[in-house]
């Protein structure tokens, strides 16, 4: 398995994984001659810049993959905006609120017209928030960064990586071309829901509530979009299509596993 990425630093992590590391720029098309003859099959995680309404990126990435290749695509449930906490298929309709899922609506649509194209075998997966034991709020909950009250709070959606890595596995293997997957645990929380499970997992103290516009005025306006858009995602396609059997169906039974391993919480940060 071959391991893409722009800093020579990480090769050795890599290798430690088990991956063959290659040095290339996603920034730098000159970069990725190689890859035009070594990638049949292709698991993209490049987000996009920062800026802007396109993603560059993977156009420099469709413009050098091979005729009849395999790639699935990790896009993000952003695309949908907000939907008023509305249970979703994947067909819902997209409308994207801000310019980080702008740029993920024009990186899929960039990579269905190669696979249309150059018949290549594309699965998208739009994946909600990651967790996993190093991927908690915890440094939020030790600030006592606040959370909505229950009335202007959000519905939020989740997958372990865990769960997340063996969704992309069958993706590569059992996806219908061109299909869109929504890679999602069954949990059905609220954000403070979420917060509040967390620490009482880890003995922290919930969270404190504040009404949405006592609220605009603390946090930072990125933290503040992902609290502006509500949404509950329906999975059934991963586990009827995919055959996916969630190893972390929702995110209390993760986090008792994470609590029977032993680990403690400085571990994490």
């Amino acid at each position: 398995m071959l391991a893409v990425t722009s800093q020579p630093s990480r090769c050795a992590e890599l290798r430690a994984a088990g991956a063959i590391p290659l040095v290339a720029d996603l920034d730098q098309p000159a970069t990725l001659a190689r890859l035009a003859r070594l990638a049949q099959i292709v698991v993209h995680l490049a987000p996009p810049h920062s800026a802007g309404e396109k993603d560059q990126r993977t156009r420099n990435l469709a413009a050098i993959l091979p005729e009849r290749a395999t790639l699935v695509y990790i896009s993000t449930t952003g695309v949908y905006g907000d939907c008023d906490g509305a249970l979703i298929t994947e067909t819902q309709t997209l409308q994207p609120h801000n310019g980080r899922a702008r740029r993920r609506v024009d990186a899929e649509q960039v990579l269905r017209g190669w696979a249309r194209r150059r018949s290549g075998r594309l699965a998208i997966l739009r994946v909600p928030g990651i967790y996993a034991a190093n991927r908690l709020p915890l440094e939020r909950l030790r600030k006592g960064t606040p959370a909505l009250v229950a009335e202007d709070d959000v519905y939020t959606n989740h997958i372990h990586a865990d769960d997340l890595a063996r969704v992309i596995a069958a993706a590569l293997f059992k996806a219908a071309p061109l299909r869109v997957y929504h890679a999602s645990d069954d949990s059905q929380l609220k954000m403070a829901e979420y917060f509040d499970l967390v620490a009482k997992a880890f003995d922290f103290p919930p969270p404190p509530r504040l009404p949405r516009a006592e609220l605009e005025k603390v946090v930072s306006p990125m933290l503040l979009s992902f609290m502006s858009e509500s949404r509950r995602l329906q999975n059934q396609r991963i586990k009827q299509e995919l055959g996916v059997r969630l190893h972390y169906p929702d995110v209390q039974t993760a986090l008792r596993a994470m609590i029977a391993t032993g680990e403690n919480v400085e571990q994490r940060e």
